[in-house]
């Protein structure tokens, strides 16, 4: 990743920017698509709020095993994507970050549908973040699979 200079007002747009640059080219293939990031806590939040990002998986045949599963690959990568788009969020612009953690539990199969991912950061330091991913299936609304994570900060 490249670094960009942190931002005091990381907005939607600064966001999107992040996600055209910043990735590799085969993350880039997925078409992830950022409806949205919560920086600051909305009006009337729970007392528990975490900042966070939503991002789209457009379904493609291309992301699909045999009868149109989308597959788990493509799923830990839109979670990984995400939660780093969250951190961002939390952090107020870009910075560096590794994965060092990513376990996901599968709930069920998704069948040709976009996949949404609602990331939040539970936990945001100095070296090391924390976080969780739901991703739901967008054709029900259902989860599909849950993800936690911690990203090394560099």
């Amino acid at each position: 990743m490249t670094a960009e200079p942190t931002t005091a007002n990381f907005d939607l747009d600064a966001a999107r920017r992040v996600l055209g640059d910043v990735f590799a080219p085969w993350v880039q293939d997925l078409k992830l698509i950022l409806d949205g990031i919560e920086t600051a806590p909305p009006p009337g939040a729970a007392t528990n709020w975490q900042p966070g990002a939503v991002l789209r998986m457009p379904f493609s045949d291309r992301l699909c095993r045999q009868g149109g599963i989308v597959c788990g690959q493509a799923l830990m990568a839109l979670a990984d994507t995400s939660m780093v788009m969250a951190i961002l969020a939390a952090s107020g612009g870009y910075r560096p970050m590794t994965t060092v953690d990513q376990t996901t539990h599968f709930l069920k199969a998704v069948v040709s549908s976009d996949v949404l991912a609602d990331a939040r950061v539970v936990r945001l330091g100095r070296t090391m973040s924390f976080g969780r991913v739901t991703l739901t299936a967008a054709s029900d609304g259902k989860p599909v699979a849950m993800v936690s994570s911690a990203f090394a900060m560099l």
